[in-house]
Formats: structure tokens, sequence, C-alpha cells
């Protein structure tokens, strides 16, 4: 099976070229990626708990899905993609910030992202890939908020700094 390659691009999202995606990550240069947050009727944000077999941040809790563009498609189709293929089922997003972060990880690997927040309304069950995830949670923004105070180890890196810079979005 091929690699799988993320699209380098520049401060203003400008695709400057394609990489292998382990090779960015070991290199820690500036890719594009996307977070989906997927929120029901009660307003409570869909989590998921990382598989314990994924290469980095196993058994994490993290937003709805995440990942990276693939080349020639838009922000909107590969969140639908990976919705599906991580949580089984696919819902009507939009597109609302986009920023530059940056992450180092235990294992030698580092996010350089310019990630592109989605954000859409499901009120089904999903039904997960476990080779994806390990479990679910429905949980309003402000427990979500309290729990990665309390207890920040159980969430990914990534998810505390997108997940602050959406909650000041949404504040403002």
């Amino acid at each position: 099976m091929e690699e799988e390659m993320v699209i380098l691009v520049d401060e203003n999202d400008v695709k400057i070229g394609l990489m292998p995606k382990m090779e960015a990550h070991k290199k820690g240069v500036l890719h594009r990626a996307f977070s989906v947050f997927v929120f029901n009727d009660r307003e409570e944000l869909l989590l998921q708990q990382r598989s314990f077999d994924k290469y980095h941040s196993p058994g994490l809790w993290t937003n709805t899905c995440c990942s990276h563009q693939r080349d020639g498609e838009s922000s909107i189709e590969a969140g639908k993609r990976r919705l599906q293929e991580e949580m089984g089922f696919v819902t009507d997003l939009k597109e609302t910030i986009s920023f530059i972060y940056q992450s180092p990880f235990d294992n030698g690997l580092t996010e350089h992202e310019l990630d592109h927040i989605l954000v859409g309304t499901f009120n089904g069950t999903p039904n997960p890939n476990p080779d994806e995830v390990a479990a679910y949670k429905w949980m309003p923004l402000e427990s979500v908020k309290e729990a990665m105070r309390l207890n920040p180890e159980r969430y990914t890196v990534w998810f505390k700094i997108i997940f602050e810079k959406f909650y000041e979005d949404l504040s403002q």
C-alpha cells in the first residue's frame, strides 16, 4: 500500500508540494490538515478515543475526527471522507476558522499543521471503525473544557490546542 501524501503549504495555505505523511511528521514541515467537530441538537460535542493501536497518541480522547486533505480534495470532502472512515457516518460540514500550530510528540514526530476547523451536526448513533476508534462519547463544551483542565494527559495535544482556538472563536 502506497504511503499517504500530505499537502505542503506556506503560511497562506498555498500548496508548495507533496510529501509522504511520515516524512512530513519526522521533519516537522508545515502541511494542510483538518479537524472535525460534530455536535448533536443538545449542543454536545462528539469525542472519540483513539484506538490503542495508533502510532501516536493511542487511547487519548480527541475531537470527532481529523486527518489530512488529499491532493485535489477540498477540506469539506476530506472531512466527510474521514467521518465515514473513522466514525461510520457522514453529515454536512461547514468550514469555520483555520490556523497554524506546531506540536512535538514524545516519539520524535512533530505536528506542524495549517488546520481547517470543520463543524457539523449529527443526531444518530456513530458506527466507529475499531482500527481507528476505541470509544466515543458526547459532551457539552463546558464539560470538555473542565475535563481537559482536570486531566490534560487524557487528551491529544492537538485537540487541546484546537479546542482552545475553536472555543475562543465561538465566544466572539
